[in-house]
């Protein structure tokens, strides 16, 4: 253990009953994967991430009754059936040498379903439904399904029980009067508001039996007003632990907060502080959570004396043998979640399979299968972006022989100009391991080599990720010398004046006003500057950690418009879970946002623009340099000349379909055409 780099992280957890191999926890995450019914494909998910080490694994929430289901339909332990169905991912899990808990979640006034319930009939704001208010024969059934759920889990095979006791859901919802505004003795006093989830923990751990693990995951930091203060997260923590939990897990902010947590513009450990502050306060294992992505920071968090375990869940999507990887020296290899949300909060928010931008097998393990091919061949891939250098990875992890030419004299294509917005730095991380993997695989890299048709004539396969080229709008005046493109900014770090008028208001054009509206250190970098940036403090100073005074961003160096032809919404199409988060920073620092614009000419001055298809209120947006970000276009040149000389090519990414700057679907089709091979 002493030769370790991670002696904290590799440590064993004695819990009395059990011992748990290591400090880490595989958080709960939703994956919708329990309601395809192909339970052998819950079951492998979980075997591969028991193999790949992690010390207890949490599943996605499971109600306990139909009005608690997150969704109608959602997954639970309501029969028999259900048992059996849950037994083989128990198994797969115990045949692996893993540990796994049953996340029970009641999702209280969130669950989408008419038929929701809550102690309050106060709608949330992310959902339509106004809840039914409990009346004491409701809540006396709401405990009793808690603990049956427990009950049919221990059945199961499962080794505890998680209770989800926060972001906002049913549990929390009794504890704070923001939801709670009952006079009866479940509402009130601070006492009579916990009294709800100290009844589910007594009667849980009555039916499931001493020897079971029972977390509870415990909301430390509300970020909604009317949040509880940090004494009454204590007295229910050493209420919690007199009633019998094992561990209390940490929990970061409501679903509704307008406070991001989990986004790659979270810095690392963000709020393992507020774990921190607990630590003496209660004598039973503390779990920290949210954006822990690579062995050093867990390990970090843990030799502070922030917390006894680390909760990580995408990164166990990004890479399922983190902890066996770590363990093993092998830390470099750990492909690294990068905290996008994309393939993972989108997609189960929007009821699609989770997976993971990074690991496209990620919930498709017996979909999607790597096997060493049967007859190796040589393979050449031209173009090191994401799609390219994804090919090539799993190609040569095949068995076969690949050359990947790049015309630049770095890898990571597009990828380089992500990793230079502020909050975006996670992207340095992937690039990284990009190089790492191609040395470990044995890709033979030519860097600053333009492909020709007759260097690629000896190969048995020629795959083409030549990526994108900026799109021309069109737009008179467009060839002036202040006119630049998206390129010119993030890749050719031209100099940008201090009024800037923004084309195009896709992906592209909101990096392009992040990187033009910050300067000096970017806040995703610097915990101080993040918190007051949204205006978080601590709980002790203000209820829920919101400050009063509300968020202080920096000044944004320039003024920016951000402008786009249709009507509606600007930046509509942005993540499902990140787009309120990019839309919020940039009105916080001041960018103005138009939509519905005809683009008339661009001259000295700026951009002349009207509105609608009257071309109604023509004006001049003054502007001493317009940015184009008007969409891409596939560069296909190399693969027409192949095809033109009757040569056999594969298109992939970019060079195949010039959407969004997308490396999720890049990273997808690059593996997916690369395990057929």
């Amino acid at each position: 253990m002493s030769s370790s780099p991670y002696p904290h992280l590799l440590a064993p957890l004695d819990l009395g009953f059990l011992t748990l191999p290591n400090r880490v926890l595989m958080g709960s995450m939703h994956t919708n994967l329990e309601e395809t019914g192909d339970w052998d494909r819950v079951a492998r998910f979980y075997a591969e991430r028991a193999r790949g080490g992690a010390g207890l694994i949490v599943t996605g929430g499971m109600a306990p009754n139909a009005e608690g289901a997150v969704f109608p339909g959602a997954a639970g332990l309501f029969g028999p059936e259900d048992i059996a169905n849950h037994r083989k991912v128990t198994r797969a899990v115990h045949e692996e040498g893993g540990r796994i808990a049953m996340q029970i979640l009641h999702a209280g006034r969130y669950a989408y379903n008419p038929e929701c319930v809550a102690p309050s009939p106060i709608k949330s704001p992310i959902s339509p439904f106004v809840p039914k208010e409990l009346d004491e024969a409701g809540i006396e059934k709401q405990i009793a399904d808690f603990a049956t759920a427990a009950a049919r889990a221990r059945e199961a095979g499962y080794d505890g029980v998680e209770i989800m006791g926060s972001e906002g859901y049913l549990i929390n919802e009794f504890l704070v009067t923001h939801t709670n505004r009952r006079t009866d003795r479940w509402g009130g006093s601070y006492e009579n508001r916990m009294r709800f989830p100290l009844e589910v923990v007594r009667r849980v751990r009555q039916a499931a039996g001493e020897d079971f693990i029972v977390i509870f995951r415990l909301s430390m930091i509300d970020l909604v007003p009317e949040g509880s203060t940090f004494d009454e997260v204590v007295q229910l923590a050493q209420a919690l632990e007199k009633e019998g939990v094992n561990i209390i897990n940490t929990g970061i902010g409501w679903h509704e907060a307008r406070i991001p947590t989990i986004a790659t513009s979270v810095p690392r450990a963000a709020f393992t502080w507020v774990t921190a502050k607990l630590r003496g306060k209660v004598g039973v294992p503390l779990v920290t959570s949210n954006r822990i992505n690579t062995p050093e920071v867990a390990e970090k968090v843990l030799a502070e004396g922030h917390a006894d375990m680390v909760s990580m869940a995408r990164p166990f999507l990004a890479d399922p043998a983190f902890v066996a990887k770590a363990a093993a020296g092998r830390a470099r290899e750990i492909a690294p979640c990068i905290a996008c949300n994309q393939a993972c909060l989108d997609h189960t928010f929007s009821g699609r399979i989770t997976s993971c931008l990074v690991n496209p097998r990620a919930g498709n393990e017996t979909l999607l299968e790597i096997r060493p091919a049967a007859a190796p061949k040589r393979i050449a891939i031209v173009g090191a972006g994401p799609a390219g250098l994804s090919a090539a990875i799993t190609a040569a992890e095949r068995g076969h022989s690949v050359t990947l030419f790049e015309a630049a004299d770095v890898i990571g294509g597009q990828l380089q100009m992500a990793r230079r917005i502020p909050g975006k730095e996670e992207f340095d991380g992937l690039i990284d391991w990009f190089a790492t993997m191609l040395t470990a695989a044995g890709v033979d890299l030519r860097l600053g080599t333009e492909a020709t048709p007759e260097a690629l004539a000896g190969f048995d396969e020629v795959i083409v990720a030549t990526g994108v080229v900026p799109r021309r709008p069109g737009i008179e005046g467009e060839e002036l010398p202040h006119v630049l493109s998206y390129v010119d900014v993030l890749a050719r770090g031209a100099e940008v004046g201090e009024r800037v008028a923004i084309i195009g208001a896709g992906g592209i054009g909101f990096d392009v006003a992040e990187f033009l509206t910050h300067a000096g250190e970017s806040p995703s970098c610097n915990l101080e500057l993040w918190l007051k940036e949204w205006g978080v403090v601590d709980p002790e100073i203000a209820r829920g950690g919101l400050d009063p005074a509300g968020p202080h961003p920096l000044p944004s160096p320039r003024k920016v418009v951000m402008m786009q032809r249709s009507p509606g919404k600007v930046g509509r199409r942005l993540g499902k879970t990140t787009g309120w988060i990019h839309r919020l920073t940039l009105r916080m620092k001041g960018v103005k946002m138009l939509a519905g614009v005809n683009y008339e000419r661009i001259d000295e001055n700026g951009v002349h623009v009207s509105f609608g298809e009257a071309r109604e209120n023509p004006m001049l947006i003054e502007a001493d340099n317009v940015v184009l970000c008007t969409g891409q276009i596939s560069e296909r040149s190399l693969a027409e000349r192949l095809e033109a000389a009757g040569m056999t090519v594969h298109v992939i990414g970019g060079a195949d379909v010039a959407a969004e700057l997308d490396a999720k679907r890049a990273i997808d089709q690059g593996v997916r055409l690369a395990a057929t091979l």
